[in-house]
């Protein structure tokens, strides 16, 4: 689509880029999914060193925790941190397992989904999330007890 069809119908443009980015964005989310799935069963392969079966979990149970480190309603850094934290988890871990643990869980988690496996949830990915923003806030608190003491 050349520029000029842009100056002379700018709503077909944006259309062409929405779906393009559409497009883009829902391929992205579904080899995001199947990574995540595939780390699941990474973190439970009999194989998998254990710092790398540590991680994976982690990364897991945040990726599917209903509860995010930074909410999604503060602007900008709510998506920020999924849009880093879970892919940069996820690449450190792909570097820690050994390939043929990676293919044979990524073929795992292909089936699983093909099959319509219901997505895995992590309660306690939870119950960290909030553990984590109990102690931030009693920290603060804390702070900010001993600054007007002082």
């Amino acid at each position: 689509m050349g520029d000029g069809a842009c100056v002379h119908a700018p709503h077909a443009c944006v259309s062409w880029v929405d779906d393009t980015m559409m497009g883009r964005l829902r391929e992205w989310a579904g080899r995001l999914q199947r990574e995540i799935i595939a780390l699941w069963f990474c973190a439970r392969h009999p194989d998998t060193p254990f710092i790398a079966k540590v991680i994976a979990a982690a990364v897991v149970a945040y990726a599917v925790s209903p509860i995010d480190l930074v909410p999604d309603f503060i602007p900008v850094l709510g998506y920020l941190d999924d849009l880093i934290i879970v892919p940069a988890g996820i690449w450190l871990v792909l570097k820690l397992i050994p390939d043929a643990v990676l293919a044979q869980c990524r073929e795992q988690a292909t089936r699983w989904l093909a099959q319509g496996g219901t997505k895995p949830r992590s309660r306690i990915g939870a119950v960290i999330i909030i553990a984590l923003w109990g102690l931030l806030l009693w920290l603060g608190w804390r702070w900010a007890q001993s600054w007007l003491a002082w």
